[in-house]
Parts: C-alpha cells; structure tokens; sequence
C-alpha cells in the first residue's frame, strides 16, 4: 500500500538577533532567551532558505517535485499566491500543484495532513511542505507582551511516498473555536477593517505596552486558559484514535508556545519529561515553524531512531489545534 511518510526537514532562522534579557524574571519563566527576527526578509524568503539547503542536501531533484504547500500568515501580496512565487524561484517543475494556507500554530500538523491525503490518493509523490512567518512585522517593539514571545523562521518538509503496511502519517485529530478571534489578532489591514488613520494610532494598555489596531494582539491569560481546555481533550481523543497509552510513544512535540505553558501542559497530561520536547530558548515561539524545528533539532540530537513513535500536537491562533501520531523514518 501507498503510505506517507517524512523523508528530510530543515529550517531557517534569520540572522537578526534579539536577546530577552532586559527582564531575567520572565525570560526564565518563558523560557526564551532570544529570537531572530527579519529586516528586510519575508517570509517566503525564509521558506525559500529552508527549501534551499533541504535540497542542496540531496535528499530530492527539484524536478521530482509534484506539490508545493505554503503555510503563512505573512505572505508577501494579497495575491498572487505565495506559494506559487516559491514556485518559480526555487525552479520547481510548472506542473507541480501550489497553494498556500492561513494557520498559524496548528498549521503544520494542517500540512501533513493535507500532504497525506495527496499522497496516499495518488495525485502526488514528493510533496514539499513550507512553512513561513515573520510575526515582528506586527509587533510593536513597545509591546512586551509579545515582543519576547515570537521569533521569525521557516521550514520545509519533505514527504514522499513508501510501500508500507503501517501508517507512517496519522490519524489526526482536529478542532476549532473561532469564538476566541479576539484574543491573538491583527485587527486591521484585511478587507473586513483596513487600515485607517485611526487604526494606526498607538494606544497604551495598563501594562505600559503600547500597540495599534494594526499590530499584534494577544490576550495571554484567555490563550493560556484556552490552551489548558482543548489541549487535553484533544491529546486523549489521539490516543484512544491510536490505541496507545502514554507509554506506547517515544517522544511528545507540541507546538513551542513558551516553557510556562509547555510545563503545565505536561504535567496536567503527566508526560514524562525525558519524552518531552522543549525547543525555544535560541528561538522563541516561530509560530507555523515550531514543530519541524523541534524536530529537526530532536534528529541532530541523536533522539529520535527508527521507528519511533511521536505524537505531534499545535494549538493557538484561530483558535485552531490538531495533532496526528507519526513514525520516525530515517531515509
């Protein structure tokens, strides 16, 4: 049978760096001690830099290249699509298939789902999965609820196709409360509410962060609240879908939020902490961009071996969340 699986994954972390250490109290309890945001950069240039070194690697030809999937919610223009820009510049064939899609923390376990689907249908072979997102553009750097928390990267994943009997990919769960928009949103710059000279106005909250309607929001107690809610449900769903317990898995990698958060999760999930992935303190939260960065840095690490099993779970913006099981395959 056609199975999916996850052959080769880098990133890029632009080169800009910005050092938490103005407060040593939140940097610990976050647990991030920098991030890399863009100057100039966009996001498509990130997943470019991540596809780029996933190719100079060997791993794939461009030209075996049938799909293109673009993960942002920074992407260059309106339209065209992103993804088909990454098309022409990273010289893939003018038959492969190319779309973006708008998620953030969840978006990654979105696209391995969506890579399965065009796998194991038969409509593609090698699918190159990028994610991209450059979050300072809409952070006020008076902000410091949130100028600490997100850092710009991007990814790109390469899923290919194996004769197998076993599941490599899923099952997956999903869920969405589109109720919480409020709480994590750049209010201003799309067609329901343009920018306006009002929507540029900088406002200070009774924090002492200042912020405009067309910068980065985030209500950080109704996330956390939100996070401590649906995450546990949708975490046992996944592993009754499995048929496993905790102890059946290898390795558990949620999406990066912040340490404080990852913490409570773990110990309300009671995983054990050798099996749980922490992966922000050189990076901070990169958004689409957490878990493959997590994993490739599991990888080097010398921590995931054939045939591991991993429960991959994001959650956030949206609010969105999904998680799938996965099968390490070493290439």
């Amino acid at each position: 049978m056609i199975k999916s699986y996850i052959k080769s994954i880098e990133y890029y972390v632009p080169k800009k760096i910005e050092y938490n250490d103005q407060n040593e109290k939140l940097t610990k309890k976050i647990g991030i001690n920098q991030i890399n945001v863009v100057e100039e950069e966009t996001a498509t240039d990130l997943a470019f830099m991540a596809a780029e070194k996933l190719f100079e690697s060997g791993i794939c030809e461009r030209e075996h290249i049938d799909f293109i999937i673009f993960c942002t919610q920074s992407p260059d223009y309106f339209l065209p699509t992103s993804a088909c820009l990454l098309q022409a510049r990273l010289e893939l064939p003018t038959k492969c298939g190319a779309f973006d899609y708008n998620l953030g923390c969840s978006g990654y376990v979105y696209g391995l789902s969506l890579a399965k689907g065009l796998i194991e249908t038969g409509q593609a072979e090698n699918i190159l999965l990028l994610t991209g997102d450059t979050y300072s553009k809409y952070v006020n750097k008076k902000d410091q609820s949130v100028k600490v928390l997100f850092g710009d990267a991007g990814s790109a994943t390469l899923i290919s196709n194996v004769n197998a009997n076993e599941d490599y990919l899923g099952p997956f769960v999903f869920g969405t409360d589109g109720t919480g928009k409020e709480n994590l949103i750049v209010r201003n710059g799309g067609a329901r509410e343009p920018y306006t000279e009002e929507a540029l106005m900088e406002l200070e909250d009774r924090y002492g962060n200042l912020r405009s309607n067309a910068n980065l929001y985030m209500n950080g107690p109704e996330v956390f609240n939100f996070t401590l809610r649906e995450v546990p449900p949708a975490f046992f769903e996944l592993l009754e879908k499995t048929g496993m317990a905790i102890q059946d898995y290898d390795r558990f990698v949620f999406h990066q939020a912040n340490k404080f958060m990852l913490e409570h999760l773990r110990l309300k999930l009671k995983i054990p902490e050798e099996k749980f992935t922490v992966c922000l303190e050189n990076y901070g939260n990169t958004v689409s961009s957490t878990i493959p960065i997590a994993l490739k840095n599991e990888m080097e690490q010398g921590n995931l071996d054939d045939n591991n099993k991993l429960l991959l779970l994001g959650f956030g913006v949206g609010y969105s969340w999904a998680g799938c099981k996965m099968v390490w395959k070493n290439s």
